[in-house]
Order: C-alpha cells, then structure tokens, then sequence
C-alpha cells in the first residue's frame, strides 16, 4: 500500500468491551463492507479515552459516550447503527452500606470519566452539587471496597458482578431515566467526523450496520477476539453484556432512539453541561 493510500485510510476507535467488539469483529476482519470504506487497524481504548480524543477530534469514526456528543456536535454527527441504547441496561448507583438519595451530597462518589453518561446521568438524578472522583470503570468496585471512596456509579459487566464484592444498589439510574422520561437510555454511540462528507458518512453506516448483522447471524463467530479484550473472562458475563447491550437499537436508532438521544441532549443542556445543538445541523446520518 502505498504512502497516499495509506494516510486516506479512516481512523476507528471502540472499546474493549464485548458489546463493542462483538459489534465492530466483522468489519475490522474484512467480513463486512470489505474495502468500502477504507479503515486502518482498530484503535480500541477505554469509553473515557475515547471521549477525550473525541473532544481532541482525533479520529474519523468513534464509539463515544452521548455525553461527549453533546460537546463534539460541530464537528461529529451520529451513526443510527451501533449504538449501545435501551431499557435496564443503565449505570448502577452501588455502596457497601445502604445511603439515602439525601446523604449523597456528603459522599465521595466514583464516576467511570467526566464525560461518560454515567457521569451526567448521575447529575441529572441528584442536580445538588456532589464530590465525585474519577476513575477507570474498572477500578471503582475495588475502591469502594477499599474505602477510598463511598460509593461509585458502576458500568459495563461491573452490573453483573457488584454484589460479589458486597457491594449494595443505591439506584439503578438506567430505571431512574425510563421512569423520569418514558424513553429508553442512550448510553453510546458511534460518531462520524463531519468533513467526511455526506456519501462516505453514510456508507460508514452501512458498514457498521452490516457488521452488527453479521454478528446477529453468527453470534459465536468473534468469541475468541471477544474475548482476548474483555475485562471479565467468564462466558456467562460475557454473553449477558452483549445481550443487554446490543439490540434492535445497534441495528438502528429508529425514531424512539433518536428522540432518547434528543431528550438526553436537551436535558443535558438544561443543566448547562454543554449548549443546545443548532436546529440546522443534523444530529444524524440519515438526516445530512
């Protein structure tokens, strides 16, 4: 390949986790939309890493937090395949004691990045100012079990495992949303640089689109690259991950997934946690 070619090729980036790698396997193997785009070798990183870059815009196409794409809206637009969007799959707020919603403001609470969803969801659950502390998702079970922090805002397969660690749910914020809104919750999505255009947008869509279908017809077929990246190595935990995170809604967001994502975005603002999206720029693909 040459020096040109290889500088046009795409930058993607997901994380680790088995609902992203079970989704992105069949494109970064070439067994969907081979060659069309163009793609250089998967960068996969942890959700919050991914945010920063995408705040940084350091790559073409990436898995980030709604949070972040409340900040990033100028310059990235939303994929409606490969979203990690529904119902009872929310953030879990866990303690090793049980804490009413009014101790909370007292508490030094974890939280899994400063521009993950859990970060925000949190906020828009207890809007009265609170101590958190960030950090890596997958060290706020042991920390809290340490004692270096009261409780945490939990992610990932950390929802199937917390009560091995002793640990107590406080509030599952994910029901907190569904009940407070009546739409499910958006968690992650999948975002394209703007200056790509409208054509190699949307055939990037197709691609993940493809890929996430490709994976539904042959769930065993990327276990073992599943696996060499997931934090949790039982089956079991791996399985039930990637059927709470991947559904329909990684297909596509459909109009109940974009009115969610709207509805978080909005309230986002609300908060002033970021601005109001321009009603002239498209918040997805399918709408440039």
């Amino acid at each position: 390949m040459s020096l040109l070619a290889e500088k046009n090729r795409l930058t993607l980036g997901f994380s680790p986790c088995p609902n992203d790698t079970f989704i992105f396997h069949a494109l970064v193997h070439g067994q969907a939309c081979p060659g069309s785009p163009d793609f250089a070798a998967a960068t996969l990183a942890d959700v919050e890493t991914l945010n920063e870059w995408a705040l940084a815009g350091r790559l073409d196409v990436t898995k980030l937090s709604f949070h972040a794409l409340g900040h990033v809206l100028d310059r990235y637009v939303l994929l409606m395949a490969g979203s990690a969007l529904g119902r009872g799959c929310g953030p879990l707020l866990v303690a090793g004691e049980n804490f009413s919603k009014d101790e909370l403001p007292r508490l030094t609470i974890a939280i899994p990045g400063r521009y993950t969803t859990a970060a925000l969801l949190l906020q828009m659950y207890t809007p009265v100012p609170l101590t958190t502390k960030v950090m890596r998702f997958d060290a706020i079970m042991p920390a809290i079990v340490a004692g270096e922090v009261d409780a945490g805002v939990i992610i990932h397969e950390s929802r199937f495992t917390f009560q091995a660690h002793g640990l107590r749910l406080l509030r599952d914020l994910g029901v907190w949303w569904e009940q407070e809104t009546g739409f499910p919750l958006p968690l992650g999505g999948i975002a394209a640089k703007r200056s790509l255009g409208k054509e190699k947008i949307q055939a990037i869509d197709r691609c993940v689109r493809a890929s996430v279908s490709s994976a539904f017809a042959s769930p065993e077929a990327g276990m073992v690259y599943i696996r060499q990246h997931a934090q949790e190595l039982d089956d079991t935990v791996i399985k039930d991950h990637i059927g709470l995170y991947v559904n329909p809604f990684s297909l596509d967001l459909g109009e109940e997934g974009v009115g969610a994502v709207r509805e978080f975005l909005e309230r986002g603002h609300r908060l002033g946690v970021f601005p109001l999206q321009s009603p002239a720029l498209p918040l997805t693909s399918r709408e440039l």
